[in-house]
Formats: structure tokens, C-alpha cells, sequence
């Protein structure tokens, strides 16, 4: 481990010691809520209305220090949210990864990322067909003088991603969207400048930030979702089983440049687009339990050199008990800018009593794309396994371990070892 990167995590987990120095295991847990659970939300679990509900939900902890002290603080957002519609977090990721080997000049990386974020409902508060501006800001960035962990997985000779989000792009606007529902949420749309991640190939194991890092265990790296950029997503119950996700996004959309969302999308008119069929049990498992097809096409990107390109995924997950989640992905793209043109992954995600705790593991065989890695690459194989330490309601600590078994751009190595260790801190 690098010095500067070592140092960089050690202080990311020295945060930890400010829940408190009292353990609250055998007490009671307090409840500690700004009442986001009813925002209004079309999105998986990494959207902001899925983060927003998930990091509101009262969890089971080990120490209530730092809730204790911040209890003002939620109970003012809770009457913010009352009175304005308006529902709002901060969140800081910091994540360090290390390799036994590398193919490159790296072998660790360190990264954080700062977001703000938040959904203002302005039209039908607590009706059936609310209306809502939603944003998020984030600032994604390098933790000491090596690469971000994005950018590990290429240098240590891996055609992948083993931290997807955790890139060094700095300031960004992802998020500036009108969201819509009708029917009690049985018909929604967003417009405005949106994150295809948040509805392409979605389950529930899907968020970066609580779950898995490896984008095979993730969106899926037969699918090359674009960068966040103008574009517009529909889904409607067609009945009280079977669901329906459409959309487009600009395939060229790039967050750090706002100014030039709308002549990217108009101009350039290089664009992504996705359809979805579901079946889930009922509409409040949708994300939990479904079974689902997804069929995408994306347009050649000219000035990028990227060929149009297509592919389907298939994705089944069930959420057993409130504990288990057993799930199976497939995945196939024909060209089109796709790290990988054949994936098949399975894992189970388990969360201990009183969804305190998750743990995940999950283990993929994937072929990389001609196009868009190289010709001649062998197949690779990826295990990844982790445990969640939800140490308060808004602090949680998760160390990872990745075998990458044949990395098709490092030869000569049978198996590279990465371990990671993520800290995230929500307010």
C-alpha cells in the first residue's frame, strides 16, 4: 500500500470513532427519521429516491453517538420536508483498493466521492399524482497521488471495472429532472438530465454504494449505459404483475460540461436507448422481487470512433424472508461500446437481523467485446464477496475481496487478489 493512500484511508476510518464511544448493542435503537419514506420515487435503489428512502430507514447500529448529536439536525429536515416538500441529503464514499499484482504501473487506488442531492415535491403533495424536481451534485475525486479506483482495473490487466463510480471527473451535475407520477405511481415519467443506471437492468443488490463494486454485479458491462446527460425515461404497471421501463439518453452526455447538455442531445443526436418488460409480485417489491428482459440499442457515436451496437439482459432476484437474495444475471451485446459481449453472473445478498448488516458474494464468467476491449481476449471470471458494518444509522463500513481469475488483459497471471475497503458517511 502506498503511503499517501494508506494515510488517506486510515483517516476515512478514523470517522468511524465519532459515533460515540458508548456501544448501544442490547439497547433499544432510537428511532432517528426525517420521514423521506413517502418521497416520491422512479428509480432503482441507487436513485435519489431510492438513497433517500434507504438511508432514512431506520437500520440497526452499534453506536448512537453520533445520532444522539445529530438528532436536531434530522428533526429540522423532517420539518422541512412537512412543510416545503422538500427532502435533501449530503453523502461522502471514500474507497481504497489494492492488488497483489498489476500489468501496469499501479496497484492500488484510492477515491471519494461528495454528493447533494434531493427531491423537491411542488405539485400534488401526498396526492396520487405528485410532481417533483429532482438534482444531485457530486464532486468525484482522487484520495491521495495515485489513480482513481475506476481506473484499477484496466492498469492491473482486468477488461473491467472493479469500483464503477469511483472515478476523478471532479465537479459534476448527474441529476436535474422532472419526475411524474399518475395513478398512485402506476405511471411515471422523468425528463431532464438523468442516469440511465438508475432504471437499465435494476435489482436489488444493484447500488454501489451499499453493495457490490464491481460493475459485473452492478448495471451489467454488456450494457454500455451512457454518462449522465439530457434524456427521458417511462415506466407504467401494465397490470399488477407485469411492469414496463422505457427510455432514452444522450449517448455522448457528459456531466462535468452542463452547458453543453442541450447541443449534445439535439446536435449531435447520438443517442441510447432501453426497454424493459417485468414481472414483479406487487409494485411495492419491485426492485426486491423481479424478473425482467431488457433490450437496449445504442446509435454509432461518430466523433468517438464507437459503432451502433445492441444487446439484451436477463436479470431474476427474489428477496426471501427480508434476509436473503438469491439473484441470476445474464447478459449479451452485439458491439456498441460494451466492455464485455457475453456475461453470466449468480450471488446471493444476505442482510442479518434486523437489516443491520449485508453481506454479498457473487461470481461471473464474462467475455470481453472486440470492440470495445479488443480482439483475441480470453474469458475472465470474477468472485467478489463483502460485508456491510452498519456501525450507526449513517455511518457504515464495508471491507471487499475480489479474485479476478485469467484477467483477459494480463496474461500472465492465473489470478489477481483485490481487496478493498469502502466508508460512507450520509447527513
Amino acid at each position: 500500500m502506498k503511503r499517501s493512500n494508506a494515510h488517506c484511508v486510515v483517516s476515512v476510518l478514523l470517522m468511524s470513532f465519532l459515533t460515540g464511544a458508548a456501544s448501544a448493542e442490547g439497547k433499544q435503537n432510537m428511532l432517528y427519521k426525517s420521514d423521506y419514506g413517502d418521497v416520491p420515487r422512479f428509480g432503482g435503489p441507487s436513485s435519489v429516491g431510492g438513497t433517500l428512502e434507504e438511508d432514512d430507514r431506520e437500520k440497526g447500529y452499534r453506536f448512537d453517538g453520533l445520532q444522539r448529536g445529530l438528532k436536531p439536525y434530522f428533526d429540522w429536515k423532517a420539518r422541512v420536508n412537512e412543510k416545503h416538500g422538500l427532502a435533501f441529503s449530503f453523502d461522502y464514499t471514500g474507497l481504497y483498493q489494492g492488488a497483489d499484482e498489476s500489468a501496469g504501473s499501479e496497484d492500488d487506488a484510492a477515491g471519494g466521492i461528495f454528493r447533494f442531492f434531493g427531491s423537491w415535491t411542488v405539485l400534488s403533495r401526498g396526492g396520487s399524482s405528485p410532481g417533483s424536481i429532482v438534482y444531485k451534485v457530486e464532486n468525484r475525486h482522487r484520495l491521495g497521488g495515485g489513480i482513481a479506483p475506476q481506473g484499477l482495473g484496466f492498469e492491473i490487466g482486468y477488461a473491467g471495472l472493479t469500483a464503477a463510480p469511483l472515478s476523478d471527473i471532479d465537479w459534476a451535475l448527474t441529476n436535474l429532472y422532472w419526475q411524474q407520477k399518475f395513478n398512485d405511481g402506476r405511471v411515471a415519467f422523468n425528463l431532464g438530465v438523468v442516469d440511465a443506471t438508475d432504471y437499465v437492468n435494476v435489482y436489488g443488490m444493484v447500488n454501489p454504494w451499499t453493495s457490490f463494486s464491481n460493475l459485473a454485479f452492478l448495471t451489467d458491462a454488456t450494457i454500455p449505459a451512457p454518462n449522465q446527460g439530457l434524456g427521458a425515461v417511462l415506466g407504467l404497471m401494465a397490470t399488477d404483475n407485469v411492469y414496463i421501463v422505457a427510455g432514452l439518453a444522450d449517448s455522448n452526455g457528459d456531466p462535468t460540461q452542463p452547458e453543453d447538455f442541450f447541443s449534445s442531445f439535439f446536435d449531435e443526436a447520438e443517442y441510447f436507448k432501453h426497454l424493459e418488460i417485468g414481472w414483479t409480485p406487487s409494485q411495492d417489491r419491485i426492485y426486491l422481487d423481479n424478473v425482467h428482459l431488457t433490450y437496449w440499442h445504442t446509435d454509432e457515436r461518430k466523433a468517438a470512433g464507437v459503432p451502433d451496437g445492441w444487446g439484451v439482459a436477463f436479470s431474476a432476484s427474489k428477496f426471501i424472508d427480508d434476509k436473503w437474495m438469491p439473484f441470476l444475471r445474464l447478459g449479451y451485446a452485439e458491439d456498441g461500446g460494451a466492455l464485455w459481449e457475453r456475461s453470466v453472473g449468480t450471488g446471493l445478498g444476505y442482510y442479518l437481523t434486523g437489516r443491520k448488516d449485508l453481506a454479498g458474494i457473487g461470481l461471473n464468467w464474462s467475455r470481453p467485446s472486440e470492440t470495445g476491449v479488443g480482439p483475441g481476449l480470453d474469458d475472465q471470471y470474477t468472485i467478489e464477496a463483502f460485508y456491510r458494518l452498519q456501525l450507526s444509522q449513517n455511518f457504515a463500513i464495508t471491507p471487499d475481496i475480489q479474485l479476478l481469475i485469467d484477467p483477459a488483459l494480463n496474461p500472465e497471471e492465473d489470478r489477481v487478489w483485490v481487496l478493498g475497503l469502502r466508508a460512507r458517511l450520509t447527513l
